[in-house]
């Protein structure tokens, strides 16, 4: 059976961050009194409505299991009442932010939080470690972001306006957006990680050789504009594998997913400008 097909282990915790139906996550604790170093979590599903949190619980679970809390949000997306832009932006923004209230009532560690997400929500991942980036007046901007000490982007779809150009799952990008970027340069400016750049924390991307979703170009490029921006981001990729695999804790990614999570929270503070890639043996 698919990972999207089974049922995931239940969360610890489901809490409201804002008033919307939608406007809620998954809290999962690890065993012990903490505080315990926190990854936000953000499935994919091209943004759109029929796609849930569900499935990347198996995921989240997983890394529960080996110390880390895990904030799994969901938010509007295209289908949902107020979905799309700019809403799928804030609402993720708010539910990240919404870890500083979590953790006056629960053992976080706000100094070691990373962002993870799988396809659109690596989109969103990489985005929320962008969002210093974006200037005040834009609709997308919120001030005082919570500060992250990496991300993770699992076959994320870094480059909308690549996505859009590639009519990745039949125009998920202009869906998202509005139009295309002809019609909306200033959001595509400001929503697409890669026009973000330098992001000024760690980075790291994992993508399957094989992923016929989201072409493996699109990590590839993104980590070739980072690194060149003087951003510290590691690229692996992974033979023989696909688009799902990467959340998928039974498959033969998951040490890597887990290697690269592990990595991001016990580094250093500070981003230094250096740069690695790795590919995964066979």
């Amino acid at each position: 059976m698919s990972i999207l097909e089974l049922p995931a282990p239940p969360a610890d915790y489901r809490l409201p961050y804002g008033p919307d139906a939608l406007h809620f996550g998954d809290l999962r604790l690890p065993v012990g009194p903490g505080p315990h170093p926190v990854a936000i979590a953000i499935h994919g599903g091209f943004w759109r409505a029929r796609y849930d949190l569900e499935h990347l619980g198996h995921l989240c679970a997983a890394l529960t299991g080996e110390g880390i809390a895990t904030w799994s949000v969901e938010y509007r997306r295209i289908g949902n009442a107020g979905g799309g832009w700019p809403n799928t932006f804030l609402d993720v923004a708010r539910a990240a932010d919404a870890l500083r209230d979590l953790a006056a009532s629960h053992p976080l560690d706000l100094s070691r939080v990373i962002a993870f997400g799988h396809s659109a929500g690596g989109h969103l991942a990489l985005w929320l470690a962008a969002r210093h980036r974006i200037p005040p007046g834009d609709p997308l901007h919120t001030p005082d972001p919570l500060p992250l000490h990496g991300v993770l982007s699992l076959a994320g779809v870094a480059d909308l306006r690549r996505a859009w150009e590639l009519n990745l799952s039949s125009g998920a990008a202009k869906e998202l957006l509005g139009g295309s970027p002809t019609d909306y340069p200033q959001r595509y400016a400001t929503a697409s990680p890669i026009e973000l750049l330098p992001l000024g924390v760690r980075q790291h991307l994992v993508h399957g050789a094989e992923d016929d979703i989201v072409p493996p170009e699109i990590s590839q490029r993104y980590h070739d504009i980072a690194r060149a921006s003087g951003d510290d981001v590691t690229l692996t990729a992974l033979p023989h594998t696909g688009h799902f695999e990467p959340i998928d804790p039974h498959s033969p990614a998951w040490p890597f997913v887990l290697a690269a999570a592990q990595a991001l929270l016990s580094a250093p503070d500070s981003a230094s400008p250096r740069s690695a890639q790795q590919s995964a043996r066979s």
